[in-house]
């Protein structure tokens, strides 16, 4: 309906398409003289459809050739008045002009000549052409000789199109004026700046280079949609403004405290001492002069390009002996990365935030500074960087979704009007013959012929529509007849059998079962290429390979002759099977030709072949295409912005990097990463908006200065990830409606499962034919195992119930298939089961020991046998729920185990009346003792601690434990006892709940799981041959899921939202094969290198060329012929690299290795093949950025699924966190400063009014940011004037903070620790004059003067105080508190990996060789070690170094016979089997898990949104007018003067906010008002209630509640007497100045006719008297209406 009535606004009777002329122009200024009211400006709106750019609708009819290109009067009714015109061209593109102000008239022949070319498309076209030429002239590094000649012309382009702009729209800057259009700003000021270095003769080369690149966005506004979505961009920017401030506000905190903490640590070094007079000991390494000024007596590991950094704490690194630690030249990374400054500390925590190489600086800080500061990393690298990164993506899905939702309504509108078109013409048709027919009627018989031939026009009428719907077809007709005549053969009868035997065998379900083996057999032919390769098996894949080409071109042949060929390339499939074949018998063809074996490389196009057969894969590939298209816009100006940076970047900084090459390489040469020409810059700007962009940096300061390049790389990081993310969640969204495919099936789908369920059918067939013997002797144990059963549960049931087993025997059979298929179903649920329910388990049937193996039902009658029931013979008792129910049924059925106990109770009086043995009823008593134990409270919470103690005891097993004697005897015995107390349980719950109900559930066969791993640990302690079993220990953490609620909840949760994922993964997994393949093809043997010993680095081409060269060399014998550790000679490692490449830990060496390879055996030389970097970047962009949307959208939608399963709740929290996060949400809202009361002294009442003003708190608030500044502009190494002057500052703020806290005192009292608040300011102004004092006394060693700096900069937190601070930032920070339950539960799931793999990682890597990667802080010897090594992994931080230590494994990387000191074990080897599962694994589990955490937030921001714009009202919007509400009512009277309403409603809150001016609106409400002219709150109340909802019933309930409980709240209320209302109130002023006015004028008339009869005396008299009468009258007038108001 709503598109319908914007489709009639959008075309109510349309203007038909007028001239515009001089009388047009005079009536346009004649309405425009007039002023039109507020009505009619509010209700007058642009028309969306008639913008400039868009094409005219056809509603207004065809456009005549006379009116294009001429000044036509504006259509739109928006414009009337604004003096303006529009012109269309060909394209009925329409284009606005104006009509005067400082431009020539609309009919001047100049003008109207400009405006012709300026509106015609050739133009735009031509200066699209030009753009691009001029874009692809900037790319080049080395100019033609025409270069100048060309440049030339296009200015005169630019010129000539300046020049005819500004003739045809006018120079003023108002709208549709030349510079009203700020790209028309942009483009004028290139062309001017440009002619102005161009004949200038000021030196402007360079400045005229940068202004140029310019040039390049002008490709934006030659494109509606490039257009469009800049503005979209800017229109998010603008929302994101409260982001940035708000990011650049914690980046700067944590800065300053950065700086308080690592100020000059990174300058501490070892140094020799006491020093010696040596000159041949030279500890750099590196042998570059560029960096003489490093010492020569500082520590250097080997290898190091820098020296050791040292600190003075215990857990900071440690300098060797005969070294001590000083503060000593310069800082790491060429003095780049420090925090002796603000700037430089801001760039390191941009840097953190980023995750930017961030390993490097926790090294440097780690050992400059301690192991403890690893909680500040923690915060910046894990809360600080996702909480920024979710606001920033959270916005943008709120953006997005506007977008989607206004496209969306355009798009229905557009659809009706589509549809509308058809009916406009049909009835077009119809018109024409009712006037026929009526003409025929009129005319004589003798004009029959005339009315025929108008019958006939009719009929032609009809068939032009036909006409036109033939030619919307694709192809022009005579193809069609082309290809029905030769493409479809009917030759012969035996020609036609042939076809339909041929389509039979092609189309048989078999058929395609053998095809979809056949590609699946081709794709692991395909895997199994590798290198190096026998001649056998290179031989059998050759083979292999001709043997499916020949299947695949059969197949082929005989569907084209089943289908014939105008059938057969009808089908999109079959034209790709097609491109398949003739690339196979290509390449078959073209093997021996030299340079065209990359033609291999193509054969993985036949992996994708299984997208026919799979249905999961052609909808993600549809919706994949459909979504590029509709973002087709904001690809290409994602792509214009990386031209357009890459060009900045060469004309920028190209030549310097040449110039200057000797600062960033010792060898004078150019490096990977550069910006000299094109193509390297390029790259540079991709690798930047990829998150690497650091060290090129560090490159760039070396080259051309810090300022210049700091503000381009932050121009394109900043612009170019909001394009990436906007782009990137644009895609989830997208993907996020994908839906299994269930019904849309294609036939080689359904084929598949004919062909499946044949072979079952035959495979039963068959087994049923030889078990047909072996029936009757089945039948008939199971009739006496049904009479054994029947026995054995007499004392179970009563006489009645074990009545009715026969008929159960006899319905067995017929309830077989649903019981199984409700046991499969509740088995797949059982680790899901609901968070509202305890997880226990029903108890077995008492008196059997032997478990009955069917889950039989037992149908029984009631006493009267009329009803009938189930009771299952596990049935439960009265401490213990049904386990195997559905999660919805344990959700909604909570009065459950009360109907339990009495089944219970029911089955115990029938044991009492039966004939049971007393053995039974022991063993009943046993096993109900046993729940009772299970179920207490007491022994769970026992349990419980208990888990905790035994995991908790694996983090001493370290490399240390066999230096530390009592505590490994200790870890002994406490492994032993935790060992039978879990043995006891587990025996407990078997007696208690049965083997059956125990196995039956998942949590309990994990902790079966868990013990069996203490068994074996136990085992292997025992016996040295079995002593591998110890490692197995860490298996005992898993126990922790079973045994805490909020870990189960996350855990069911990642199943729900992940497993319906499982074919959207196997996808990506096949382009991943796909690239894997690629890269065996293409790289595969050609990693390898000759490496020299000495020096560590490859040789150069010149001295060896290829491997036979390598192996001559007399001092390489030790290591002839190396391989890159990480290569594409195999599918499995082709996958750990691209892993690499997809995390960007270590991708740029593999890059490099690819880019230098040669050929195999060949030694690689700089950048031979240098084009090879399109196939990482392929890669990242269809192998990562587009697999991972496909995926992240595929979690979303199941999340959202589930989310609305359980009433939009959150699936990640427990139904306790429910409740507290309902409350928090309380908490959050309302007004937790309780009321204080107001001191009767008047000195006090003073302070009191000072403190509590907004005056003082705005300057309290610039204190605190002085404050600030004032750490802000130290540095490191300051004058001791400037120390002595920042403590006498500091003294000074701590003053003014005492004063504050005394002020608050005296006013306060005790109320002043009530407020959380208070007591922080409190804390601060101790712990601040502690500080201050404290290093007077015990001296600035013990602590540091920048404590009081820390301490006081606390106080900066109150910014983000919702009612002092700034309202915006706790808006943003709202959906991270609501968040936090569900946070805290997964960030528990994600600890508890972490020690699991920590403690694996002890176990199997401990004594790996220190390297690179691996080193004295981050390693696997302690358990702090290893989490801080699984920290890094879980960022992304070098995990690929730590990786390469553990490949080490051959005597060239380490030595297996090596002696550790301390421990029996030996060798320093690692295990690269196990370390690429130990690393792969925990990325893929935490990347899930943080996957989860980010659509939590961004989930939690869209709720906010959603509700925001919803007509709902919470607890939230009546808990906030009540707080307004307490401003204007202080007295608590519930009432306010009703001259302060529209002050009211413009204070609250959306959705009950009323904007001024809102008299008018809030006197329609119609409000009662109660003597003194006072309104009652809950009328406002109710009033704005249903402003937002409406009249509905359920909101008059609602508020009848709210009534009551307001009445209920105020006892001592003031009686309720309205004595008017808003609305009357109104219409009596109204009125009684309409009465004063109309008396006022017939008074005046009466004295006017009176003195023209009357004389001028007597006149006088009459007229005093008449004016005293007619004052008299109009005082007792007016006293009249004011006693009535």
């Amino acid at each position: 309906m709503a598109a319908r009535a914007k489709l009639k606004m959008a075309s109510p009777e349309p203007k038909s398409l007028v001239p515009f002329t001089r009388e047009s122009l005079e009536v346009m200024e004649q309405h425009s003289a007039k002023k039109p009211s507020e009505e009619d400006k509010e209700d007058l709106k642009p028309n969306c459809d008639l913008e400039v750019g868009k094409e005219l609708p056809f509603v207004y009819g065809n456009l005549p050739q006379a009116m294009v290109s001429e000044p036509l009067e504006d259509v739109d009714p928006y414009y009337t008045n604004k003096r303006t015109f529009i012109v269309l061209n060909k394209k009925r593109t329409i284009f606005r002009f104006n009509a005067t102000w400082c431009t020539l008239s609309p009919f001047n022949s100049i003008r109207r000549a400009a405006i012709k070319i300026l509106v015609h498309p050739l133009f735009r076209l031509f200066i699209l052409v030009s753009v691009l030429t001029d874009c692809i002239y900037m790319s080049m590094t080395d100019l033609p000789k025409w270069g100048p000649a060309l440049q030339n012309t296009l200015l005169g382009i630019y010129t000539f199109e300046i020049l005819v702009k500004l003739i045809a729209r006018g120079i003023w800057a108002g709208p549709f004026y030349f510079f009203g259009d700020s790209w028309n700003w942009l483009d004028f000021s290139v062309t001017l700046f440009e002619h102005i270095s161009r004949y200038s003769p000021l030196n402007f080369i360079s400045v005229f280079k940068i202004m140029r690149n310019l040039r390049i966005l002008k490709i934006i506004p030659l494109n509606q949609g490039l257009k469009s979505f800049v503005a979209i961009l800017i229109h998010c920017l603008k929302k994101l403004t409260v982001v940035i401030i708000l990011t650049l506000f914690f980046l700067s905190v944590f800065s300053l405290i950065g700086m308080g903490l690592f100020m000059g640590n990174l300058k501490h070094k070892c140094l020799r001492w006491p020093q010696e007079n040596e000159t041949d000991m030279l500890n750099n390494r590196t042998g570059n002069p560029y960096y003489i000024r490093e010492t020569e007596n500082f520590y250097y590991l080997e290898g190091e390009r820098y020296a050791l950094l040292c600190g003075n704490r215990s857990d900071a690194s440690q300098c060797p002996e005969g070294y001590v630690c000083v503060k000593a030249g310069v800082n790491p990374d060429d003095g780049y990365t420090n925090f002796d400054s603000f700037g430089w500390a801001l760039l390191a925590l941009f840097r953190l935030m980023t995750q930017d190489y961030p390993e490097a600086l926790y090294h440097q800080i780690l050992y400059a500074s301690g192991k403890v500061y690893m909680i500040f990393f923690v915060v910046i690298s894990f809360w600080f960087a996702f909480y920024m990164a979710s606001l920033f993506l959270g916005l943008l899905a709120i953006s997005y979704e506007e977008e989607k939702q206004t496209a969306a309504e355009k798009a229905t509108i557009d659809q009706e009007f589509q549809k509308s078109l058809p009916e406009l013409q049909e009835e077009k048709i119809t018109a024409e013959t009712k006037t026929i027919q009526i003409e025929m009627k009129k005319r004589s018989s003798t004009s029959m012929i005339t009315s025929l031939d108008a019958l006939d026009d009719a009929t032609i009428s009809h068939k032009e529509v036909s006409e036109l719907k033939k030619s919307r077809q694709r192809c022009p007709y005579c193809w069609y007849k082309f290809a029905k005549t030769f493409l479809i053969w009917d030759f012969s009868p035996c020609w036609l059998k042939l076809k339909e035997f041929v389509y039979r065998i092609i189309m048989d379900p078999f058929t395609d079962l053998f095809l979809t083996i056949c590609i699946i057999l081709n794709i692991n032919f395909l895997a199994l290429e590798h290198y190096p390769m026998s001649l056998e098996t290179s031989n059998i894949l050759s083979i292999g390979n001709v043997v499916f080409i020949g299947i695949f071109t059969a197949e082929m042949i005989f569907k084209i002759i089943a289908m014939y060929p105008y059938g057969y390339f009808q089908v999109g499939w079959n034209i790709y099977d097609s491109l398949i074949v003739f690339h196979g018998l290509a390449e078959l063809y073209l093997t021996n030709f030299h340079g065209l074996a990359i033609l291999r490389s193509f054969r993985v196009l036949r992996i994708f072949r299984l997208g026919r057969y799979w249905p999961t894969f052609k909808i993600l590939m549809l919706t994949l295409c459909n979504s590029i298209v509709a973002l087709k816009d904001l690809v290409l100006l994602l792509f214009t912005f990386i031209f357009f940076s890459a060009v900045v970047g060469l004309n920028l900084y190209g030549s310097k990097y040449k110039k200057y090459v000797c600062n960033i390489n010792e060898d004078c040469q150019l490096p990977h990463w550069h910006m000299h020409d094109f193509f390297h810059s390029f790259l540079n700007v991709f690798r930047i908006l990829c998150g690497e962009w650091i060290e090129t940096l560090w490159d760039c300061f070396k080259v051309a200065g810090q300022f210049s390049c700091i503000s381009f790389y932050m121009m394109v990081i900043l612009i170019g990830k909001l394009l990436i993310l906007y782009l990137f969640l644009a895609l989830i969204i997208s993907f996020s409606s994908y839906k299994p495919a269930t019904t849309e099936e294609n036939d080689e789908a359904k084929n598949l499962q004919r062909a499946m369920a044949r072979i079952k059918k035959g495979i039963n067939y068959v087994l049923s034919k030889i078990l047909c013997k072996k029936q009757n002797a089945l039948e008939d144990t199971l009739d006496n195992i049904s009479d054994v059963y029947v026995k054995e549960n007499i004392s179970d049931h009563t006489l009645s119930e074990l009545s009715n087993t026969q008929d159960f025997l006899k319905d067995k059979e017929k309830s077989s298939g649903t019981e199984k298929n409700t046991m499969t179903e509740n088995e797949s649920q059982s680790l899901i089961p609901s968070p509202s329910v305890s997880e226990t388990v029903p108890i077995a049937s008492e008196e059997s020991d032997i478990e009955n193996p069917d889950n039989k039902e037992i149908q029984s009658k009631s006493g009267d046998g009329s009803s009938k029931e189930k009771v299952k013979q596990s049935s439960s008792s009265e401490c213990s729920t049904v386990d195997i129910l559905s999660e919805e049924e344990m959700v909604y059925e909570r009065e459950k185990p009360k109907h339990l106990r009495n089944v219970y109770e029911r089955r115990s009086s029938s044991a009492q009346i039966g004939r049971g043995p007393k053995k039974g009823k022991i063993w009943k008593n046993i096993r109900k003792t046993c729940c009772k134990i299970v179920e207490n409270n007491c022994f769970k919470c026992f349990i419980g601690l208990v888990t905790l103690l035994s995991t908790g005891a694996l983090a001493f097993e370290d490399i240390y434990i066999d230096q530390r004697k009592t505590i490994k005897i200790l870890l002994e015995y406490a492994d032993m006892i935790f060992t039978y107390i879990f043995i006891l349980e587990m025996l407990l719950k078997w007696m208690a709940y049965g083997f059956k109900a125990y196995f039956t559930n998942g949590w309990y066969k994990l902790d079966f799981m868990v013990v069996i791993v203490f068994c074996l640990s136990l085992i292997g302690k025992s016996r040295e041959e079995l002593k591998p079993l110890v490692s197995i220990k860490f298996l005992r953490a898993l126990r922790v899921l079973s045994q805490f609620e909020k870990m189960k909840v996350v855990v069911r949760a990642l199943i729900k939202t992940t497993l319906p994922t499982l074919n959207v993964f196997l996808v990506c997994l096949m382009i991943w094969l796909a690239f894997g393949i690629i890269g065996v093809h293409l790289f595969a043997g050609k990693f390898y290198e000759c490496i020299d010993p000495t020096s560590g680095e490859r040789f150069p081409l010149s001295e060896v060329m290829n491997r036979s060269q390598c192996e001559s060399l007399v001092f390489n014998e030790s290591m002839p012929w190396e391989n890159a550790k990480l290569n594409f000679d195999n599918v499995g490692i082709s996958f750990l690299s691209l892993l690499q490449v997809a995390t960007f830990n270590g991708w740029i060496t593999i890059m490099n290795s690819a880019v230098d390879s040669t050929d195999v055996d060949m030694q690689p030389n700089f950048e031979n093949n240098i084009y090879m970097y399109c196939y990482f970047i392929d890669f990242i962009i269809i192998g990562l950025f587009l697999p991972l949307s496909m995926l992240i959208g595929a979690i979303v939608a199941n999340f959202h699924k589930h989310k609305i399963k359980q009433g939009g709740s959150n699936i990640f929290i427990t139904v306790t966190q429910k409740k507290q996060y309902r409350a928090l949400k309380k908490l959050i809202y309302e007004d937790s400063q309780q009321p204080v009361p107001l001191p009767e002294n008047k000195f006090q009442r003073f302070i009191f009014d000072l403190v509590t003003s907004r005056v003082f708190n705005i300057i309290i608030m610039t204190l605190i940011c002085f404050q600030a500044i004032t750490v802000m502009i130290q540095s490191d190494e300051q004058s001791p004037k400037i120390d002595t002057a920042l403590f006498w500052i500091n003294s000074v703020y701590v003053m003014l903070y005492i004063g504050e806290c005394v002020l608050k005192l005296i006013v306060f009292h005790c109320n002043y620790f009530t407020s959380g608040w208070n007591i922080f300011d409190f804390m601060v102004v101790v712990f601040s004059i502690t500080g201050l004092f404290l290093p007077l006394m015990v001296g600035y060693y013990l602590v540091s003067p920048s404590l009081v700096q820390l301490i006081l900069l606390s106080r900066i937190i109150h910014i983000l105080h919702p009612e002092k601070g700034l309202k915006l930032f706790h808006n943003l920070l709202l959906p991270l508190m609501l968040s936090l339950p569900a946070l805290l539960n997964i960030s528990l799931l994600i600890f508890l990996i972490m020690f699991i793999y920590a403690i694996f990682g002890m176990y199997n890597f401990a004594y790996v060789k220190k390297e690179a990667g691996i080193d004295d802080m981050s390693n696997f010897e302690t358990f702090s070690s290893s989490m801080l090594c699984l920290f890094r992994v879980t960022i992304f931080a070098g995990w690929d170094g730590m990786l390469n230590e553990i490949f080490n494994s051959k005597w060239s990387d380490c030595d297996p016979d090596k002696i550790n000191p301390g421990t029996q074990v030996r060798g320093d080897c690692g295990n690269p089997f196990l370390g690429i599962i130990y690393f792969v694994s925990y990325i893929l589990l935490t990347r899930l898990i943080i996957v989860n955490m980010y659509i939590v937030v961004v989930m939690e921001f869209l709720n906010i949104a959603s509700k925001k714009k919803a007509k709902t009202l919470s607890e939230e919007d009546f808990r906030k007018f009540f707080q307004v509400w307490k401003r204007f009512d202080p007295d608590r009277t519930q009432y306010i003067d009703s001259s302060k309403l529209s002050d009211f409603a413009a204070a609250l809150d959306p959705p009950l906010f009323m904007a001024k001016p809102n008299k008018g609106q809030l006197v329609a409400m119609d409000l009662p008002m109660a003597v003194g002219d006072r309104i009652h709150c809950l009328d406002v109340l109710l009033a704005l209630t249903k402003r937002v909802l409406g009249k509905d019933l359920s909101m008059e309930k609602v508020l009848s509640e709210m009534e009551s409980g307001l009445t209920l709240a105020n006892t001592f209320k003031i009686t309720y007497e309205p004595i008017t209302t808003t609305l009357k109130r109104k219409q009596e002023v109204v009125s009684a100045t309409i009465i004063q006015r109309a008396y006022k004028s017939y008074r005046l008339r009466q004295n006017d006719k009176n003195t023209s009869d009357t004389h001028m005396i007597d006149g006088d008299r009459e007229v005093q008297a008449i004016k005293e009468h007619s004052y008299i009258d109009k005082a007792e007038g007016v006293s009249i209406l004011q006693s009535q108001i």
